[in-house]
């Protein structure tokens, strides 16, 4: 019988594979070479790292992370044992999306502007990063974009060079893979060097990997007034963070920007169906039956004498309380990882219907757009 052994916090994935497999469910940080040793396939997410101490002299032939980040898979040497790898592209992007609209309202509010008098640098335009830039669109505001491998394939034309937009954008948001090494490496992007070209003034967002900004350039960062605030979900030595960072920072998080239930599913369910496929089971159209449902689905808005961005404000809000990831963080930091296990439903704006009332085509097609259920 096929042995699959399976990080336990994978959401929805508990009794899917038992029909045609034996699975053992341990937390991610205990899945050990001893473990996996005579297992054929294993389903993890990043707390597991996939390496040659972990894998060699073991029966293992396939590894699913049901992650958008892959840089704990040592793919090389997987590619090399012919160990099939999958990890699971684009899986929360939206809930990310969710994440980063909530963070520029919120900033936007307690700081009293207005997002689209802001210019946006978005450092990494994939999955998430497109999904930024839409919202930051349909917001009014300046976009700048910077993504090598993107400009390489489809020309200069939508893109600038990273010092274009260090340099000129009101805030940065970093949505780029962890790579340490080669021409697009991204390991201390920001650096002390990087850091003297940011702008004055501005706002750092980073939901990609904490690697990828240099905890002690933040520190200096904001100590110095270089940047006025941060963003952090990501940061280094996860779970052991930098305490002192998160108490300088705006809003901080443990790690969760792509934690919606949305995003959850689809992760499992990408890592699900290629395990179908490559062992043949008939589990290859699988995704879980029905999520649970949100707390208060329908939000209503009378759009009377408000400004386009508080009705949106309105409405995201009522979909997720970034503040309460905040304060739970810092109530408790050293929970880190019991913060991202024992996450609370959040579902994504497809979840909600909007009744609004005075409202106008344009706040419409910007809900619309956003795949909220406007009635």
């Amino acid at each position: 019988m096929l042995k699959v052994v399976a990080d336990d916090k994978i959401p929805f994935l508990e009794g899917v594979l038992e029909p045609y497999a034996f699975v053992k469910y341990l937390p991610g940080s205990k899945i050990t070479h001893e473990v996996v040793k005579e297992a054929d396939a294993l389903l993890i997410r990043t707390r597991t790292k996939c390496t040659p101490e972990l894998l060699e002299g073991s029966s293992v032939k396939f590894i699913g992370t049901a992650t958008i980040g892959f840089d704990h898979i040592d793919t090389r040497y997987c590619e090399k044992k012919k160990i099939r790898w999958v990890n699971a592209p684009g899986c929360n992007s939206f809930s990310v999306q969710q994440y980063m609209c909530a963070a520029l309202l919120k900033m936007a509010q307690d700081f009293r502007f207005r997002l689209r008098e802001k210019t946006i640098g978005i450092i990494g335009v994939g999955n998430v990063g497109s999904k930024v830039e839409k919202f930051a669109r349909l917001m009014g505001m300046n976009v700048l974009l910077n993504d090598p491998p993107r400009e390489r394939r489809e020309g200069p034309e939508n893109f600038h060079d990273l010092d274009t937009v260090l340099k000129q954008s009101d805030i940065i948001t970093l949505h780029v893979p962890l790579q340490v090494v080669g021409e697009d490496a991204t390991w201390h992007l920001i650096d002390e060097l990087t850091a003297k070209k940011i702008k004055k003034g501005a706002w750092l967002i980073n939901t990609s990997r904490g690697e990828v900004a240099d905890t002690h350039v933040l520190h200096q960062l904001l100590d110095s007034g270089r940047i006025i605030g941060a963003v952090i979900d990501v940061w280094e030595n996860e779970p052991d963070i930098d305490i002192s960072l998160m108490n300088k920072a705006f809003i901080a998080t443990p790690h969760i920007a792509g934690y919606s239930t949305d995003g959850k599913a689809n992760g499992t369910s990408m890592v699900v169906r290629s395990l179908a496929e490559f062992f043949g089971l008939p589990l290859k159209d699988w995704y879980p039956e029905k999520l649970p449902p949100p707390q208060n689905p329908v939000i209503e808005i009378n759009c009377s004498s408000k400004h386009i961005e508080d009705v949106i404000r309105e409405a995201i809000f009522h979909t997720y309380d970034i503040t309460g990831d905040d304060f739970r963080l810092r109530f408790s930091p050293a929970d880190f990882e019991k913060h991202r296990g024992n996450y609370p439903v959040r579902r994504e704006f497809q979840a909600y219907k909007v009744k609004l009332s005075g409202s106008t085509p344009e706040i419409h097609k910007i809900l619309t757009d956003l795949r909220f259920q406007v009635l």
